[in-house]
């Protein structure tokens, strides 16, 4: 069993993604982001403690405040923004039995490759903010989350590496 850390509907509120979305073009995108971005930066046994948590409906228990803290501060806004960037090149596109096809809307206008690839990269930007906010926050307060500073040689090590590109360079 796998539980994801951000449910749709806080995808679709805090994102640029539209309420009406059918959820299942989605949730694919929640699940990549969530283990190739956010496991990254949890590390392997602080990501599988987190997921042990919301699996066994005990985030929320006394004890675990700071695993929740850092849940819903931290990792929810990181996830959303990297589903975000994870979904968008994809969106346009659906593959079935008749082959793949690219979406035409009736009501609005495709927008042009270098669009998408702004809109891409400015959710990326928005992630690694958010990255950079938990990174930051983890070094300061390791000590509360023994998770994430060892880790066994099965398990991935937490990347502290945040390459934030945000703001207007001139």
């Amino acid at each position: 069993m796998k539980a994801l850390f951000v449910d749709i509907q806080d995808i679709k509120k805090k994102s640029i993604i539209s309420g009406s979305l059918d959820a299942d073009k989605m949730l694919q995108f929640v699940e990549v982001a969530q283990d190739t971005h956010i496991q990254n930066y949890l590390g392997g046994k602080l990501y599988k403690k987190i997921q042990q948590l919301i699996i066994d409906d005990e985030i929320s228990n006394a004890g675990n405040e700071s695993y929740k803290y850092i849940l819903e501060t931290y990792i929810q806004p990181m996830l959303i923004w990297f589903t975000q960037a994870t979904f968008i090149p994809f969106s346009l596109y659906t593959i079935n039995n008749g082959g793949m096809y690219k979406h035409i809307s009736e009501n609005g206008q495709l927008v042009d490759k270098e669009e998408m690839l702004m809109i891409e990269q400015k959710c990326k930007d928005t992630a690694d903010f958010y990255t950079r906010r938990f990174v930051d926050y983890m070094c300061r307060n390791s000590n509360q989350f023994p998770e994430y500073t060892t880790a066994s040689e099965e398990d991935m090590h937490p990347d502290r590496d945040v390459n934030y590109r945000g703001g207007w360079y001139v």
